[in-house]
């Protein structure tokens, strides 16, 4: 027995009580457009074969939010994930992309199929959330962390020998090209490639692809590269769209959201210590965000942006302060939240969302000589908010790559390097996503191979149930109990 076919046996799992799902093939093309299909040739034939409709997001229609609204069926007040990341009250600290899956509350799709097929074999590749995720099969990007602060790309799988055998067939997983100036196409064709070797294994198979998250936000929705961008991954996307539809796998597109051109940033944590609201603590001559002394402090993901309030007294000063910034669209309180689903605990005091040609940087200095270190290196946990321009080397820098050069030379070397060429000018970003309506064109859709599955637009919280049908379950009786 080859270790591939293992993923077909286990010891553990209990026995079939019914015939066995159809097996489904639920794919995040994160990005994905009407505007982008048009230059997707094989998803176009998917869709033209089977079913499309208008996907019908959350706010905020960011990653993480869309994700566990697709596996639970539920909105963010249920499930908690209100963001990308969000302010953790009872740490004291601000932080982004967290893996472990007790974060996300609520049963999954997979518990559903599992009460109607018992046996139900589930892989997940590179969704959110993957750690401790009650699963078959993960793999998941997760670096290594060197003693002298290096960071190596690597990834983590469960079962523990799959990820021997992929970084063998595939090399080892592009961590430098799934995210920062370098992401590129590579990472995309990893996870393609990896889901192929699991989808004959299993009854439901997860992958998210994130390429068009590029070159859609460093240039915008319309550019050219953007038109390259999408056919790119349409080739990379066809021998597993090829392989599904061999293996007899119903496929369920989704995407999270769409980009849309951008041309304005708002930088709301200035505008808080510009009115004394904000406060810093400085080392070494940086500044640093410190949310216990703040009265006042933003966590901007995109275009959505937490405001966290520390007196009460204070919240209508605050809301006043941010409804007449420029590039303000919406500012949130707890009784709005409600009317989107978004009043949880988790939540700030005040939801701040963008104008549709604006978003939301995370920068609380006022003088750059002043920035933290990692202000200008890809840290995506420990930037107190999302940073768009880690897709760039700094464009106003012509020494930039040539840096990045000496840098990777000193960490093949064994010796530790900084990768500062990020730039902390955001008028570089020119896409962007988070917030509710906008153009169609520029929306996120939902395709299945099935020929009329999908009528008129699918809400996010439907996904889950779409899955389940597809799968051959009758809803009802896959419904919590």
């Amino acid at each position: 027995m080859t270790t591939t076919d293992q993923l077909a046996t286990t010891d553990t799992a209990p026995p079939d009580l019914g015939a066995a799902p159809r097996p489904v093939l639920l794919l995040d093309v994160v990005g994905l457009t009407p505007t982008a299909l048009a230059d997707m040739p094989r998803l176009s034939a998917l869709a033209d074969g089977g079913s499309r409709a208008a996907l019908e997001t959350v706010l905020p229609a960011v990653t993480c939010s869309v994700q566990s609204t697709f596996l639970t069926g539920r909105l963010p007040v249920d499930h908690g994930v209100v963001g990308n990341g969000w302010f953790f009250r009872d740490l004291g600290e601000v932080m982004f992309w967290r893996q472990p899956n007790s974060l996300v509350s609520g049963e999954k799709v997979w518990d559903a199929l599992r009460r109607s097929h018992p046996g139900a074999k589930v892989a997940n590749v590179c969704w959110w959330y993957a750690m401790g995720m009650d699963v078959d099969t993960v793999v998941t990007p997760r670096p290594v962390y060197h003693a002298d602060g290096r960071k190596s790309p690597d990834c983590y799988t469960r079962p523990t020998w799959l990820r021997d055998e992929l970084t063998e067939a595939l090399g080892e997983f592009p961590l430098f090209r799934y995210w920062g100036p370098t992401a590129s196409l590579e990472s995309s064709r990893w996870i393609a490639e990896a889901t192929r070797r699991v989808l004959p294994h299993h009854d439901l198979t997860l992958a998210y692809v994130p390429h068009l998250d590029y070159d859609l936000q460093r240039f915008g929705p319309r550019s050219p590269e953007a038109r390259r961008a999408a056919a790119e991954l349409d080739a990379v996307l066809t021998p597993l769209l090829d392989d599904a539809e061999r293996l007899g796998v119903e496929v369920v597109v989704v995407s999270e959201y769409g980009i849309t051109e951008v041309d304005r940033p708002v930088h709301l944590n200035r505008v808080l210590r510009r009115a004394g609201l904000l406060e810093v603590h400085t080392q070494a001559g940086m500044e640093y965000l410190d949310p216990w002394a703040s009265e006042a402090f933003a966590v901007a993901d995109h275009q959505v942006a937490h405001v966290y309030v520390r007196d009460g007294e204070r919240l209508e000063e605050v809301r006043a302060l941010l409804a007449q910034v420029p590039g303000v669209d919406l500012v949130l309180d707890r009784d709005a939240q409600v009317e989107h689903g978004l009043d949880h605990e988790r939540s700030g005091d005040l939801v701040v969302v963008a104008d549709a040609r604006s978003w939301f940087t995370y920068y609380y200095w006022v003088d750059d000589a002043r920035a933290p270190d990692f202000a200008r290196g890809v840290e995506i946990h420990r930037k107190p908010g999302y940073d768009p321009a880690e897709l760039f080397f700094d464009p106003a820098d012509r020494t930039a790559k040539a840096r990045a050069g000496l840098a990777l030379v000193r960490k093949k070397l064994g010796l530790r390097y900084a990768m500062s060429v990020v730039p902390l000018d955001a008028r570089w970003v020119k896409g962007s996503h988070g917030r509710l309506g906008g153009d169609p064109a520029d929306g996120p859709v939902v395709i299945t191979s099935s020929a009329g599955r999908l009528r008129g637009t699918v809400a996010a919280t439907d996904v889950h149930d779409l899955v389940l049908e597809a799968a051959g379950v009758t809803v009802a009786a896959a419904a919590r109990p």
